[in-house]
Parts: C-alpha cells; structure tokens; sequence
C-alpha cells in the first residue's frame, strides 16, 4: 500500500514526501518537473513523471495500491492564471476532477489537497476562519475554490474522505524565487546576492508567514486524521513587509535599503489566517518560528548561491 503524492518534486510536495518517508510510508511521487525539481526527490519515493491529466495514471494506482493521495500538483502562477485562465483551469480543475475519479475507481480512503488563502480574496475581518465569504481575485483562486467543490461533491456522492488545506503564505527551503516565488524567496535571493530588495508600495501591507515544515506537517496529520472538510494552515500572525525585511536583514548581517515601488494592482493590503479549527480536529500548529525560519531559509538560499545541493 502506498501514498500518492502529486506535485511531489515541488517545493512544498517534496517536504511532504519527506515527512511521510521519516514516518514509515511508502511514498509514490507524480510530477511532470514543469515547476518541481529532480534534485528535490528524496531517494526512496518510487518517481513517474507524469501530468495529473495523462491517461497512464490509471495503471500507476493499480501497480502501485495507492490507498491516500495527497494533492498537490498544480498551475501555481497567479499571474499566469491571469494571463491564460483556460490552462489554469484545465490543470487546476479538470486535473483534479480527473484524479478524484480515479480515486473513486481504486477506492482511495482519503484525498488531501493543496488550496489556498486566495479562495477568501479581500478579508472582510481578521484573522480569517473558514467560514469567512470566499471571493477569490483570480483565476488561480477560482480553481482552488472549485476544487474544494468538487471534493466536497466526491465525498457526498461517493463517500471520498477529504480535508482541503488552505495555505497561507509558506516559504522555507527549496522555494526559488523565480516565477512565483514567495516575497521571502524573493527577498532572500536578492540578499545573497546583495541586491537592493524591492517592496510594492509603503511596506506596511501584512502576511501571515508559515514554514514549510509545519505545512507538511500539517498534510500528514491531515492524511491520518478522520476529521474531514476546510482547513486554514498559517501562522496566526500578521507580519508587515517592513518588519520582514528588518528581520530578514539582520538575519543576514546585511544593511542593504530596499527600493519602493508603487503598489501593485490586485494586491490585497492585510492577511492572517486563523487556525484554531486545525488545532482543534487536527492537533496541529505550526512550530517554527519566523525567526528561526528565515535563518535556515536564509542559510539555504545561500548555499543555493554558492552551488548548491540538496538538503
């Protein structure tokens, strides 16, 4: 019997597969490497490399007795999703239809799947629960909401066990600052190399930071538990990108200022996600600090600039 992990060469699927192989599993990974990275593989996942919607998919879960996916694949870019929201689409919503199908069709026990804080869009208060309006901005965030849809379609019509995870902003290890990186990978990337960092608008817009270890974590606990529906995974605290960058400055023992550009279109101002239902059905919250976080990202990042390796 093994677990499926879509997405499992990704910044975040690859943390998830390391933490199930640490707790005994035995662990598939499904990536097409259009955003994963081979180096990221922990070495006892058996690897196909597939996309979520290729026909062959079907065979893997036969051969491979797969009895818990773990979701994670997915069109990651909200500013592609912008640019081509039928391709988002495509891979976000009819990927995942297809393998909650295939999960039907081999009596899969328990689907996890990877959504998003982008589901809430503009919070109308903070921090937000679950039960807060879900008004997504984007395209990105309109797959991510369908998706839960169609689980919690899958779970009443076909009595799939699901939990939806919605992220907040994670970072740590393994996340470039390329393409969609996170503002952290970003911010860290351009400090190793010591380049002026770049903040949209004045900088007292907030996030809410979670590591990425907490949020694999977070997938395993969730893939052994019964309790079932939406869950919000974050750190539970506002961070402006001021005091990020502070932080992330005296981290690095750098005095670099940043450059302030305007804000940017679509950016929302404040975010912080609140937890206690995963506390509650999950007994999960996260435990790495950000402090302690942005020094192993930091000093991840830069062996990144000096060569590189997996860690």
């Amino acid at each position: 019997m093994s677990i499926l992990v879509t997405g499992g060469a990704g910044f975040i699927g690859s943390h998830i597969v390391d933490s199930l192989i640490n707790e005994g599993e035995q662990v598939v990974v499904v990536d097409d490497l259009s955003t994963g990275r081979s180096q990221n593989l922990h070495p006892k996942a058996r690897f196909y490399k597939l996309d979520i919607r290729d026909r062959s998919l079907g065979d893997l879960f036969a051969k491979e007795n797969i009895t818990g996916v773990i979701h994670q694949a997915a069109q990651i870019s909200v500013s592609r999703s912008l640019l081509n929201p039928e391709e988002d689409a495509d891979v976000n919503i009819r990927g995942t239809l297809l393998l909650l199908r295939l999960c039907r069709q081999h009596q899969v026990r328990r689907v996890v799947f990877a959504s998003s804080a982008a589901v809430y869009g503009n919070p109308r208060h903070l921090p937000i629960d679950e039960d807060h309006l879900t008004c997504p901005l984007s395209p990105y965030g309109i797959s991510k909401l369908t998706g839960e849809r169609y689980l919690a379609f899958a779970q009443e019509a076909w009595e799939l066990s699901f939990a939806a995870l919605r992220y907040a902003n994670v970072y740590g290890p393994r996340q470039i600052a390329a393409g969609e990186g996170g503002v952290i990978a970003i911010f860290a990337d351009q400090l190793c190399k010591k380049e002026a960092p770049v903040i949209w608008g004045d900088g007292e817009q907030t996030r809410d930071f979670v590591y990425v270890k907490d949020v694999a974590r977070a997938n395993v606990l969730a893939l052994k538990q019964a309790s079932e529906g939406i869950f919000n995974i974050g750190g539970g605290r506002e961070t402006s990108i001021n005091k990020l960058l502070a932080q992330m400055t005296r981290a690095a023992k750098t005095e670099i200022k940043a450059q302030y550009q305007p804000s940017r279109e679509g950016d929302i101002k404040n975010s912080c996600l609140d937890f206690k239902k995963a506390l509650e059905k999950l007994q999960w919250q996260a435990q790495v600090g950000l402090e302690e976080g942005l020094e192993k990202t930091l000093a991840w990042t830069q062996q990144q600039v000096l060569g590189g390796r997996r860690p």
